[in-house]
């Protein structure tokens, strides 16, 4: 299975897992000029996770563009107002197919309007975990074999910068309430079935409250199987 990442950050956020023959696109944050390499007739359908635009900003654009359909929560719907023949409705731990990958969505915490995390059985029967955008998981999932998953930012290194007034209290506390603590993605994989994964992806690192060579070396230890830094082209 191939990952390609084109954002994982504020700025944008973009992904296409692909497996044999087809592909899935994960949100739509960045602009299609970037993702000139994409063979799009091989692309069953892009999931976005939820409104905020650093995930959605260029779904219109996807749209008007391609013929791929968009699978999100009717929350998040509400929001983008994207054209109902073209948006498919995705609902918490309900599993739903989507072409030959299996797609279930379960529940996240951030702050809008029913954001999703993504559980995904590819053709080949490789399971994805994707999730971004939430500061916990509160599911187990069998059999993982690749995990894309936030680690937004550490504890340590908010509050540093918090203690030398680069960023504000109430910035913490919405970074804290929104976003994957280190240490708590590190709970969250240890609390997982691990037997099976082959790789791991850190995304969506903020630019001043994260180290990537601290991150990329405490998974590592964890999980035993490469992990990489997700950054956009």
């Amino acid at each position: 299975m191939e990952v390609k990442v084109y954002g994982s950050n504020s700025a944008g956020n973009s992904y296409v897992i692909s497996d044999g023959e087809s592909s899935l696109m994960l949100e739509a944050g960045v602009t299609l000029n970037k993702m000139r390499d994409v063979e799009w007739q091989s692309v069953i359908g892009c999931l976005i996770t939820h409104e905020h635009g650093d995930h959605s900003k260029f779904a219109h654009n996807l749209l008007k563009q391609t013929s791929i359909d968009i699978y999100m929560s009717k929350g998040t719907q509400e929001v983008l107002k994207l054209p109902k023949h073209r948006f498919k409705p995705l609902v918490a731990l309900k599993q739903q197919k989507i072409g030959d990958w299996n797609i279930l969505p379960f529940d996240v915490q951030h702050d809008v309007n029913e954001p999703l995390g993504f559980f995904i059985q590819t053709p080949s029967k490789k399971k994805v975990l994707f999730a971004t955008d939430t500061y916990y998981i509160k599911y187990k999932f069998p059999g993982i074999t690749h995990m894309m998953i936030e680690c937004n930012y550490s504890i340590d290194i908010l509050n540093g910068n918090v203690a030398n007034k680069s960023v504000g209290p109430f910035l913490k506390k919405r970074v804290i309430k929104s976003h994957f603590e280190l240490k708590n993605v590190k709970t969250f994989i240890k609390s997982n079935d691990t037997s099976e994964l082959e790789e791991v992806w850190l995304l969506h690192l903020s630019d001043n409250n994260s180290d990537e060579r601290q991150f990329k070396k405490e998974i590592q230890a964890i999980t035993g199987t490469p992990v990489y830094i997700a950054r956009g082209v």
